[in-house]
């Protein structure tokens, strides 16, 4: 009976893992096809990797998007870290509720309504106040930041409320200022939490396509819209190739992060 419920376990797990990444396996190897078709295989060749470094349009969308994505969740981590702070450690004021209801409102709601939502405001404000005059990276930027918000909020409550609330008060009563508490014993110990926020944010908005397409305009196409533009006339070994140079990198990325937390891990041992 154990035999069975292991292999059992393990066909789920097998096809679950064939089923997530061998897509990505395969269009990891086609980004290496001589020829133009991503479904026959035509020979070992790097020309695809030459042609997309030649592609000004995707190498001028991926800047535009990295530079909304950092911008965004930068901004995203410091309101939310204060938010969050608020939330979790003065629970009683007036309009507390509301401004949960605030925070929680853009996780559940169509990107599709935030982004019509956000256009016809971009829209008003551009008629009766003059600003923005043009759609582009700052209202992309701007939209992000709205949705991001709610997340790192969320993550950074989360983690200070888990946290004893009795080491700041000893700070607190050692001579410490609140501004010194929170930069030098809550900081720290969140700081987690704000990594983990600014890399949902950072990774939000730079895979966003929806709130992008409302809130762009003339010569601002981030990366996610070229692509999803480019898909629609059919698949290119362009984009395989830089599928597979950002599947390289978050690769990359998720071996240090290990790697990194095995020494902590150690370290605490040894401790």
């Amino acid at each position: 009976m154990k035999q069975k419920r292991s292999l059992f376990i393990t066909s789920v797990m097998v096809f679950g893992y064939a089923f997530l990444y061998l897509p990505i396996l395969t269009l990891m190897v086609f980004s290496f096809n001589a020829g133009s078709h991503v479904s026959v295989w035509e020979g070992f060749s790097l020309r695809w990797y030459g042609a997309l470094f030649h592609n000004t349009a995707i190498l001028d969308a991926t800047l535009l998007s990295l530079r909304i994505a950092v911008c965004a969740a930068t901004v995203s981590v410091t309101i939310g870290v204060v938010g969050g702070f608020v939330l979790a450690r003065y629970r009683h004021f007036r309009g507390r509720s509301f401004l949960n209801s605030l925070v929680t409102a853009p996780l559940v709601m169509p990107d599709v309504m935030t982004g019509l939502a956000l256009l016809l405001m971009f829209v008003f404000m551009a008629k009766h106040m003059g600003w923005p005059l043009t759609r582009g990276g700052v209202t992309i930027a701007l939209g992000h930041i709205t949705i991001a918000i709610a997340y790192v909020l969320v993550i950074v409550r989360s983690r200070l409320l888990e946290l004893d609330p009795h080491i700041e008060e000893a700070a607190l009563d050692l001579g410490a200022r609140p501004f010194n508490v929170f930069i030098f014993v809550t900081l720290p110990m969140i700081a987690p939490a704000i990594a983990a926020g600014w890399l949902l944010a950072f990774t939000l908005s730079l895979d966003d396509v929806i709130l992008a397409s409302f809130l762009s305009g003339p010569g601002a196409t981030t990366l996610p819209m070229t692509i999803f533009s480019s898909v629609r006339f059919g698949v290119t070994p362009e984009i395989n190739a830089l599928a597979t140079l950002i599947v390289c990198l978050v690769a990359i990325g998720v071996i240090i992060s290990g790697i990194v937390m095995l020494r902590r891990l150690a370290q605490r041992k040894e401790e």
